[in-house]
């Protein structure tokens, strides 16, 4: 009876090839649009880096203070980052396979050609283990090495846009770059690198750009440097230098572990727990014992990444694809409307109301696969649009098989509740009427 359905569907079909084209092109540009919506939303919230998530880990140590939580809507978690001095104790740790404490600061970049005016950079102070956790291309050179980071020396990794502006896209390494008032030696520069999720620094927004200069952490103590992002503190103290607020409870530094299997991860939670009762002991961490490790996607969950943007952009997809709906149900019943006289001579002849009603039902459901076709190459089209705004775009803008068949099921669902009304409302009709007509 299907096939019998879809013989009659596909002749019905041939006979009004405009409306049929409209049917179809109204459900493909619903879905097209849905589509292209729901797969950068399914970026935004997939794994940003799945070779490795399970390996890295965001560390939070409860070093709140005692009166109040750190969030009041979930009390339970720990501060997002930790204070200075916990960062630096931290890095001293033998457990992780890799570990890197972070921090922004902005620098003013001074070219050697006086003809370039100097201009604003954003920098990252983190230990050289970040490039190799983060699986950050280089495009010339590499990382630091220990000694550096231990030394504070003036070294810098560029960012290929710092590097076309100071030296035209040369290979920089081993030449010197000024930065505010020192010259740091260049070791790498870095290749096009923009996650759609800033992932290891979801407390300065998830969706910043990556930083234009990546110097040692260490360098921050020697010279002073500034902060430039998130500062929370909860103790009344008095900060009036760098080093007032780099020995005080405020909580400044994010800090990343690498480590690579479920005993590393609880070696390295014991060594956290042995350190919290240390400070314990001296006065310190006068809430329970919280040490958290999460993984990338866990950190993402629970910072809640671009939860406010999926309610938004999702609501403007399905708002569109509803539009198209209601523009699709004019258009089917108008033409079921035309086929009344047929539908009469079908209903005179014996077929009952059931019959009719599948027979549509088939007859829309082909033109949503049609549509559904139709909406996956519409949103092709938008995903390229979007992976040419997007420098890290080809890896998260694309289809893979999981949409490809939610677009189909979109697509063919959308167009059975679009023809729901018009097929019941055919049912309805009294054959004698148009038997009289003809």
């Amino acid at each position: 009876m299907f096939l019998y359905n879809l013989r009659l569907a596909r002749l019905s079909l041939m006979k009004q090839p405009l409306l049929t084209g409209l049917m179809v092109l109204a459900i493909g540009v619903g879905v097209g649009a849905c589509m292209t919506i729901l797969t950068f939303v399914y970026s935004l919230t997939s794994d940003p880096i799945p070779e490795k998530s399970d390996q890295l880990f965001a560390v939070r140590l409860d070093s709140w203070g005692p009166d109040e939580p750190y969030d009041d809507r979930r009390p339970d978690e720990a501060p997002w980052q930790l204070t200075h001095a916990d960062a630096m104790a931290l890095l001293e740790s033998p457990v992780p396979t890799r570990h890197a404490a972070m921090r922004k600061a902005v620098f003013t970049a001074v070219p050697e050609n006086r003809d370039v005016a100097p201009f604003l950079t954003l920098s990252r102070m983190t230990g050289g283990a970040f490039f190799d956790m983060f699986n950050v291309p280089f495009l010339f050179g590499g990382t630091w090495d220990e000694d550096a980071d231990r030394n504070a020396e003036n070294v810098v990794v560029l960012s290929k846009e710092t590097n076309d502006s100071l030296f035209g896209g040369e290979n920089s390494v081993g030449r010197e770059a000024r930065f505010g008032d020192d010259v740091f030696r260049v070791v790498g520069v870095i290749d096009e690198w923009q996650p759609i999720v800033l992932y290891y620094d979801v407390n300065n927004g998830p969706n910043n750009d990556v930083e234009d200069v990546f110097m040692p952490y260490t360098i921050g103590d020697r010279r002073e440097i500034d902060m430039s992002g998130n500062v929370n503190c909860w103790k009344d103290e008095q900060i009036d230098t760098y080093f007032d607020l780099m020995q005080s409870e405020c909580v400044v530094t994010q800090f990343w572990a690498e480590l690579e299997n479920e005993a590393q991860v609880a070696e390295y939670q014991s060594w956290l727990d042995r350190y919290t009762e240390g400070q314990k002991a001296l006065g310190r961490f006068e809430r329970p014992t919280n040490n958290r490790l999460s993984t990338v996607t866990e950190y993402m969950k629970i910072r809640e990444v671009a939860a406010d943007e999926i309610l938004v952009v999702m609501s403007i997809g399905v708002l569109f694809l509803a539009a198209c709906m209601f523009n699709t149900i004019g258009i089917i019943l108008a033409r079921f409307i035309a086929k009344a006289p047929v539908i009469g001579l079908r209903r005179a002849l014996g077929a009952s109301k059931a019959a009719i009603f599948r027979q549509h039902l088939v007859e829309v459901g082909v033109v949503g696969l049609a549509g559904g076709i139709l909406g996956l190459l519409l949103s092709m089209l938008g995903l390229a649009g979007v992976r040419a705004m997007l420098s890290d775009g080809d890896r998260a803008a694309h289809l893979n098989l999981e949409l490809v068949l939610i677009a189909i099921v979109i697509a063919v669902s959308s167009a059975i509740i679009a023809g729901l009304y018009p097929t019941w409302r055919i049912c309805q009709l009294a054959p004698a009427g148009y038997l009289k007509t003809q």
